[in-house]
C-alpha cells in the first residue's frame, strides 16, 4: 500500500460505486462521480496501484448451486506462539469450504467460516484438520440455518466521515 497517498471524497465514491458494480463502465463511473472519463479512469488505476482495490469478482447464489451448509467455527489453538497461528492459518488457506477466518479477541482465537455440500463433508474436514496436529484445543460449529442480512458492501461513507 502507498503510504503517502491519501484518499479524498472522489476516491471514496469511486470505491463505492464500483463496490456496487465493478463491471460499470469508465464512462459510468465518471458520470456518478462527477468527473469526466479520462481523470476518473486515473484514479481507479491509482486506488488499484496503492492496494484499494484488490480485485473483482462475481457474487454468487449459492442457493441456486443446490445444497450446502455454512457453519461458523470457534478454534481455540493449545499454544498461542506465532508458529502455531502461522501453521493453522496456512492449513486454512489451503482448506477451499474455508471461506473466512478472523483471528479474534475473547474466549476463543478464531473464527472461521466454512461452505460445505453437507455435515458428512464438514465433519470430514474438521477431522481433517485435527488429525494434521494443527495444534486445535477445542472447537465449536454453529451450523447457518438461515442468513436474512449479508452485505458484501463497505459503508465507505461513514467509515472515512471524519477522516476526510
Amino acid at each position: 500500500m502507498n503510504a503517502g497517498f491519501k484518499l479524498d471524497r472522489i476516491d471514496i465514491k469511486i470505491l463505492a460505486e464500483l463496490q456496487r458494480n465493478g463491471r460499470i463502465t469508465n464512462v459510468e463511473l465518471a458520470e456518478r462521480v462527477a468527473l469526466s472519463p479520462s481523470p476518473c479512469l486515473m484514479r481507479v488505476k491509482k486506488l488499484q496501484k496503492a492496494g484499494y482495490i484488490t480485485g473483482y469478482s462475481a457474487q454468487i447464489d449459492v442457493a441456486k448451486l443446490g445444497e450446502t451448509l455454512t457453519v461458523f467455527t470457534e478454534f481455540t489453538l493449545k499454544n498461542h506462539r506465532q508458529i502455531d497461528f502461522a501453521r493453522f492459518q496456512e492449513a486454512l488457506e489451503n482448506t477451499d469450504s474455508c471461506t473466512e477466518c478472523h483471528l479474534v479477541s475473547g474466549g476463543y482465537d478464531y473464527l472461521v467460516k466454512f461452505v460445505t455440500s453437507g455435515i458428512v463433508d464438514y465433519q470430514s474436514i474438521i477431522e481433517n484438520l485435527i488429525d494434521r496436529n494443527l495444534g486445535i484445543d477445542k472447537y465449536f460449529s454453529f451450523v447457518v440455518i438461515k442468513s436474512p442480512i449479508v452485505k458484501t458492501q463497505l459503508p465507505l461513507s461513514q467509515l472515512f466521515e471524519n477522516r476526510l
